[in-house]
């Protein structure tokens, strides 16, 4: 593509600093950004980026659809909330309008295990309106091809395990709360843990009426098993409350969470395969205390066991530099609601990112 890609912006909190600033710096054209905050809303994104004023103000996110028939941008991001069911309404505005869109939205990284049936909807209008939707960001290279590529190594697989640890505080408070950070440990227990003490068709029908609710690992796993060719058999699900064992500043709740309350969960899913190999994933959400630190481990069992560790990984830049260098793969896929399983392998961008689009906007 000659010129340069135009790019619209949904969300404008923690996440977006860096996404408008590495977008920018890979020769993209910010058109537009949206937010529902009313202290942000009105203002220039230089604020968000902490630079000189771009000539973009944010404006409010109930005009998103006027705003991007209007612009026409080539791709709109997303970061924002983290369910699909809490996108529903942008993912259908942005597809009705035939915007491609990437997200931070954990569930969208392969949302056919876990909403399958909205994952259909928005699927079906993508293609009608010939545009493409994804869900990417740090899951896509460390929860994901980071896996495949050891696998790939790999002469027999027995088992795939996973752990990671994140700071709920960098993301905002829509992730903040799907992992029960302040809760009593009684309203995690009855709003979180409880939803999986159910049967499997218990589990199946609210999957069916878009009702489960997915730690991201479930995700994962399903865009490890559909990246490796592996056929799943059953899947479980736990989710465990961590527990404060002193009190802890949250800038993100406003408020400090008390000894003996939640700070966090972890997540623990598993699943069996028709090829007999176990895949067993776990993320780690939580308010860090001052020692902690982010981390990320995975063991590949099997001829040979391999194990890699990423310690004190910087999530939230991660994230933001996969999803704006996916861009391009995002303009040359095929129409759809399409996961970054079955994308190419992803690429740091070392020109700017309009010359990487193959396919006229």
């Amino acid at each position: 593509m000659e010129r340069k890609i135009r790019l619209f912006q949904i969300g404008c909190g923690k996440m977006s600093k860096f996404i408008l600033q590495y977008a920018l710096e890979k020769n993209c054209e910010i058109v537009g950004a949206v937010d529902s905050n009313p202290k942000v809303i009105g203002k220039d994104i230089g604020c968000i980026i902490k630079c000189d004023d771009k000539g973009i103000k944010i404006e409010d996110h109930k005009d998103l659809e006027k705003l991007l028939t209007k612009l026409k941008p080539d791709i709109a991001i997303i970061t924002t909330m983290s369910t699909l069911n809490d996108l529903n309404e942008t993912l259908r505005i942005c597809a009705k309008c035939g915007i491609n869109v990437i997200t931070t939205c954990e569930e969208a990284f392969y949302s056919e295990n876990s909403n399958p049936t909205l994952h259909e909807e928005i699927n079906r209008i993508a293609k009608a309106t010939n545009c493409t939707i994804t869900g990417a960001g740090y899951q896509d290279i460390f929860w994901g091809n980071l896996i495949s590529s050891i696998a790939s190594s790999t002469h027999k697989i027995t088992k795939i395990k996973g752990s990671s640890s994140y700071n709920v505080e960098d993301y905002g408070i829509a992730l903040a709360d799907a992992h029960g950070a302040g809760f009593t440990k009684e309203r995690f227990e009855n709003e979180i843990a409880s939803l999986d003490n159910i049967s499997k068709e218990q589990r199946e029908k609210l999957i069916q009426n878009r009702e489960f609710m997915a730690s991201y690992m479930w995700n994962v796993v399903g865009w490890i098993a559909d990246k490796l060719g592996l056929t799943i058999t059953d899947m479980d699900q736990k989710c465990i409350p961590i527990i404060a064992t002193e009190d802890l500043q949250s800038n993100t709740l406003d408020m400090t969470v008390p000894k003996d309350m939640v700070r966090g969960m972890s997540a623990i899913v598993t699943a069996n395969t028709k090829e007999q190999i176990e895949i067993e994933a776990e993320c780690i959400g939580k308010i860090y205390t001052e020692e902690e630190c982010d981390k990320n481990e995975w063991t590949i069992y099997g001829e040979p066991d391999t194990t890699i560790v990423v310690n004190r990984p910087k999530t939230s830049e991660l994230t933001c530099a996969d999803i704006v260098n996916r861009i391009p793969d995002v303009l040359n896929a095929p129409s759809g609601f399409i996961p970054t399983s079955r994308f190419p392998e992803p690429k740091y961008r070392v020109k700017n990112l309009n010359e990487y689009v193959e396919k006229e906007q």
